[in-house]
């Protein structure tokens, strides 16, 4: 009987792969990053081929990490970054330009135009705004910019993706192009209530459906791996996009249970239940589907920047000499010093949808040192975090009693206790901080049979930490108020979008 479920998590900085056993603990780890480009300033681009090359190493360095072989697993889940898009075409499966990753602002001014005026024109189709996060107009930038694809692209013969259709494609020697619920719900083009893709989407952005994968269920076998990897002839059996693989590995199954997941960015899931609620603030997104069961739907709030804040203290202010650095500078000081950092690096996502906004420092005086600036970035994570669940109260009417915190990020308890006071409810880490690849593990394991159902994933969650709120809450609010202070001064910085 096979000892493992491996999770393949393709990430917006790194490639992973994961094996587990029953009870979800971690067997064997493989993990490489890719690089970062940014060839014009909005612009952030991956190499496909390299995300590739990184997932059939890192396959066969967890494999070897658990002293195992394919025998020893029984299926292959996949993960991955959502939104970010790949074109390639099909006879040759190489790609015709680099991947244009989700914080990629370079659609802003054909986002523009789609929306002509209302941004909300696909909203109650795809439960999703009009905006540069979304695939659909990164592969529309993509036909526009080579005339000659789009002929090729309505014939069938250029073939668009996320990164899970890629890789698929990719992993199973061209054999199979799919996509799971999950991601289709990203891009743009799905109706979240027929779960397949929308021809009014389609014909407004502009999509032949020619090169659009087949939508399928987050949890059935589609296919083998045939990649001269280590897991050659397992089956590929879970498909998940990284924020809903989180709250599927976080056991979030019932309506109201809520998790945030602080990686690049930080994005809070909220388990609704098996019908979409409409928002105008969030994204309503599946969360998952199992098989021929009704799908689960889930509110999200997106926050662009959250670990990727770290990464530019340390790459491009050289705060910090390494991300882990970034927990002892902040505590070094009491507080901000009445400083707040707003990241919007990539506008701003939940609840403002504002592409246009810029990142802002304010506050400074001349008592302001670098361990300020550490602690208020870390700071902003918790107050994006905040905005968030006070929309989904708001809009759901739902009140956590506690969030679930997973990722990079929770391994900083200074940020964690800060999240907690913010809220004002507990956080909670899990024994096993890898929910993501979990998750896609889970419903791997799900579609052969290493689990009999979700009442067995729940069975396997198991607490680490967990923080209270300990800060007056008179205090949170006056420091809540200055925040949203600083974030109004970044709606208001006209800056020239570039071209």
């Amino acid at each position: 009987m096979s000892r493992y479920v491996a999770a393949i998590d393709q990430g917006t900085s790194s490639s992973r792969c994961i094996l587990f056993d029953r009870e979800g603990a971690v067997a064997g780890t493989g993990r490489r990053e890719h690089a970062q480009r940014h060839p014009r300033a909005g612009w952030v681009e991956h190499d496909p081929l390299e995300i590739v090359a990184n997932v059939r190493a890192v396959v066969d360095e967890a494999v070897a990490a658990a002293g195992a072989d394919a025998s020893d697993v029984a299926a292959v889940g996949i993960t991955n970054q959502r939104e970010t898009t790949v074109l390639w075409d099909r006879a040759t499966g190489e790609p015709v330009h680099n991947a244009i990753v989700w914080q990629d602002t370079r659609t802003a001014s054909l986002v523009a135009e789609l929306a002509d005026g209302d941004l909300d024109r696909l909203r109650a189709i795809t439960g999703l705004p009009l905006s540069t996060y979304f695939s659909g107009p990164k592969a529309r930038w993509l036909l526009d910019a080579d005339p000659s694809l789009r002929a090729r692209a309505e014939a069938g013969e250029i073939l668009f993706g996320t990164i899970d259709s890629w890789l698929i494609w990719q992993l199973t020697g061209g054999a199979v192009h799919v996509t799971d619920v999950t991601n289709a719900s990203r891009t743009l083009l799905m109706n979240l209530r027929a779960l397949d893709w929308s021809q009014e989407a389609l014909d407004l952005i502009g999509i032949p459906r020619a090169m659009l994968p087949e939508v399928r269920s987050s949890s059935e076998v589609y296919g083998e791996l045939r990649a001269g990897s280590a897991l050659d002839g397992v089956p590929l059996a879970g498909i998940l996009g990284d924020q809903q693989a989180a709250l599927f590995g976080q056991a979030c199954f019932t309506p109201g249970e809520a998790k945030n997941t602080y990686g690049t960015g930080c994005f809070l899931l909220v388990n609704t239940g098996a019908e979409p609620i409409a928002s105008r603030e969030l994204l309503t997104t599946v969360a998952y589907r199992l098989g021929d069961d009704p799908p689960a739907y889930a509110l999200e709030g997106s926050i662009a920047v959250a670990g990727a804040g770290v990464r530019w203290l340390r790459d491009q202010l050289g705060v910090i000499g390494s991300a882990d650095e970034v927990e002892a500078l902040a505590a070094s000081v009491p507080d901000t010093g009445d400083v707040y950092v707003v990241p919007a690096f990539s506008g701003l996502f939940a609840p403002r949808w504002r592409d246009d906004a810029r990142g802002t420092i304010v506050g400074i005086t001349a008592y302001t040192t670098k361990a300020h600036i550490a602690r208020a970035m870390l700071e902003a994570t918790a107050w994006q975090t905040r905005e968030v669940l006070d929309a989904v109260r708001s809009v759901a009417g739902i009140a956590c009693d506690e969030l679930k915190v997973d990722g990079g990020m929770t391994v900083d308890e200074l940020l964690m206790q800060f999240q907690a006071d913010v809220l004002g409810v507990p956080t909670v880490r899990p024994q096993v901080a890898e929910t993501t690849a979990l998750g896609a593990a889970y419903a791997a394991g799900l579609a052969v049979g290493v689990w009999s159902s979700p009442d067995d994933v729940r069975a396997n969650w198991r607490e680490a930490r967990r923080w209270e709120p300990q800060m007056d809450g008179d205090e949170v609010e006056r420091r809540y108020a200055r925040w949203r202070e600083a974030v109004e001064r970044s709606l208001n910085w006209t800056s020239p979008t570039a071209s």
